[in-house]
């Protein structure tokens, strides 16, 4: 099986690397420090064994799972086990280890993830809401008893403001008596995305991302740790 690591500790990929040479089916291809460099390679390369640390600094091994379409098979590795019940609702995740990792309790694990077959699962069930759309590209919005017409490509931030919404375009704000959940049902999912509670942005705009929030015009906007993931799959990295 082709592998890799993903873990922030510099001593657990070590430990890690040296418990594979013991198991003549696991062949290692790489490992890595953090879910970003690894989401990128993953993103020109498969494998089929992943071994994952949970606490990792910005991006947790959950976080790194939601962002996988296809996951392969994942042994968890970690020095906390009250996420034991929690990982197992992953049905990519196979096994579950606890530092510091001892080769007999390893090598149980592979013997699991090689009985775990080939077929890949999602990493979870996902329910998808059928959004309205607008008509066309066109957004019509009520200002002042007056239906004024945006254009939607050129939104790249919607606001929330108490009882009203602040939608902001390329040319001009408006200022809009609704709520965030009515115009996201307007906007079409593939260009738009809610990152935040108050924020949906175009992510086509995103000019910079820097832990954890985006830049997009002058705007530095805030990102939960539940959008994260969303976002990360959204993204066409290198």
């Amino acid at each position: 099986m082709n592998c890799i690591i993903i873990d922030d500790e510099a001593m657990a990929r070590t430990i890690i690397t040296q418990l594979c040479t013991h198991i003549p089916s696991l062949n290692l291809l790489e490992e890595f420090p953090n879910a970003m460099q690894a989401i990128k390679y993953l993103n020109q390369n498969e494998v089929d064994l992943i071994f994952l640390d949970i606490h990792m600094p910005d991006f947790t091994g959950f976080d790194f799972i939601q962002t996988l379409k296809n996951p392969p098979k994942i042994i968890l590795t970690t020095s906390d086990p009250k996420f034991a019940i929690e990982a197992f609702e992953y049905e990519c995740i196979v096994d579950y280890l606890v530092k510091p990792l001892l080769l007999p309790r390893f090598e149980k694990a592979i013997q699991k993830a090689e009985a775990f077959g080939i077929k890949r699962k999602p990493a979870k069930k996902v329910t998808v809401e059928k959004k309205e759309s607008s008509s066309g590209n066109d957004l019509y919005v009520n200002i002042d008893r007056r239906l004024i017409k945006i254009d939607i490509p050129s939104i790249y931030l919607v606001e929330a403001k108490g009882d009203y919404i602040q939608v902001k375009t390329e040319d001009k704000n408006y200022t809009v008596h609704s709520t965030l959940k009515k115009i996201a049902d307007k906007l079409p999912n593939d260009l738009f995305l809610k990152v935040h509670r108050s924020y949906i942005i175009n992510v086509q705009k995103i000019i910079d991302i820097e832990d954890n929030s985006v830049l997009i015009k002058k705007d530095v906007i805030p990102v939960s740790r539940s959008n994260r993931p969303e976002l990360m799959k959204r993204l066409n990295l290198l």
